[in-house]
């Protein structure tokens, strides 16, 4: 599906067809025939409209024909029905610039675009660097709240564990994990698309613009440091749990093998007394009680030297 906008007199308005100063968004559902026509209406590489369809697609940014590629990750949701898989992953927005107009190709529909499609009418068409910019800010932004939700989740998480052990609280906690890895990768990689945009002017930025740039490099350091900081506290929770889960299997069968020796001395003693030979017990009327009394004081004792030496 493809949508064309434009900024009229500070409205954002649909409009049927591209025109000069229009932002064209590409959603999915996606179809080559739509990608091929766009292609050659705006004089577009065809490559540059089906990056987006890799969802390993890394963040970078190039340039053909005067055509300018940026690829860049955000965060989204994952759709996926496998209750094992990560609670979000990232995936690119590929945004391309031509002498008129502004593209950007998403494969799912993702909130960044979102954001930006509610302030695009405060955006001048004349200023497409500040428009790539705005959508480099609102992909920052997406990272942030998303890192503050799993971080709400992984205490919520841990506060059930702390509560009662279950295999279904520490697969949770997996999910979380997986979705850190994919902010990590994509935000490191972010980083580094920032960093060359800085450094080689690619869009020929003006100072203003460029410390826009410079700002929001810092805004994505900080996510990155948030999320190397909750995915070295998870790492760590998950060892504790785990060491805590094993201690605790020791502990049950130290008090099983304890349980076992206790036992085994009142089986002994009726195994003796209950063999087909002469004991002296035979016709004693207090046999029983003797072999019963016998088997108690025995394991008493043996209990209680379990307990003095603290083995239990």
């Amino acid at each position: 599906m493809v949508q064309f906008f434009k900024n009229i007199n500070h409205r954002t308005v649909e409009i049927d067809k591209p025109e000069n100063g229009a932002w064209i968004n590409v959603l999915p559902p996606l179809r080559q025939e739509e990608f091929t026509e766009l292609a050659e209406e705006l004089e577009i590489p065809l490559d540059f409209l089906t990056d987006s369809l890799d969802i390993d697609e890394r963040s970078r940014f190039e340039k053909e024909d005067n055509v300018k590629l940026i690829v860049i990750k955000t965060p989204t949701e994952n759709n996926s029905f496998n209750e094992s898989d990560a609670y979000y992953i990232t995936i690119p927005i590929c945004i391309i610039l031509t002498h008129t107009q502004i593209v950007t190709v998403n494969s799912f529909e993702n909130t960044a675009i979102k954001k930006f499609l509610n302030t695009f009418q405060n955006r001048h068409e004349d200023k497409k660097n500040m428009m790539v910019l705005k959508i480099f800010e609102k992909v920052v932004q997406n990272f942030m709240e998303h890192l503050k939700e799993i971080n709400q989740r992984r205490n919520v998480f841990e506060q059930k564990l702390y509560d009662a052990s279950r295999n279904e609280h520490l697969l949770e906690l997996m999910r979380i994990q997986k979705s850190l890895v994919y902010f990590v990768t994509a935000l490191r990689s972010n980083e580094l698309l920032l960093m060359k945009l800085e450094r080689s002017n690619f869009l020929g930025l003006n100072e203003e613009e460029k410390e826009f740039l410079g700002d929001l490099i810092v805004d994505n350091s900080q996510a990155l440091e948030m999320a190397n900081i909750y995915t070295n506290i998870l790492s760590s929770t998950l060892d504790a749990f785990a060491s805590i889960i094993a201690n605790n299997q020791n502990q049950v069968l130290k008090r099983l093998s304890v349980i076992t020796i206790v036992l085994t001395f009142p089986v002994l003693i009726a195994s003796v007394f209950g063999m087909n030979v002469r004991n002296g017990f035979e016709d004693s009327p207090y046999a029983f009680y003797i072999v019963v009394f016998l088997s108690l004081v025995i394991s008493l004792t043996v209990g209680w030297l379990f307990l003095r030496k603290k083995i239990i």
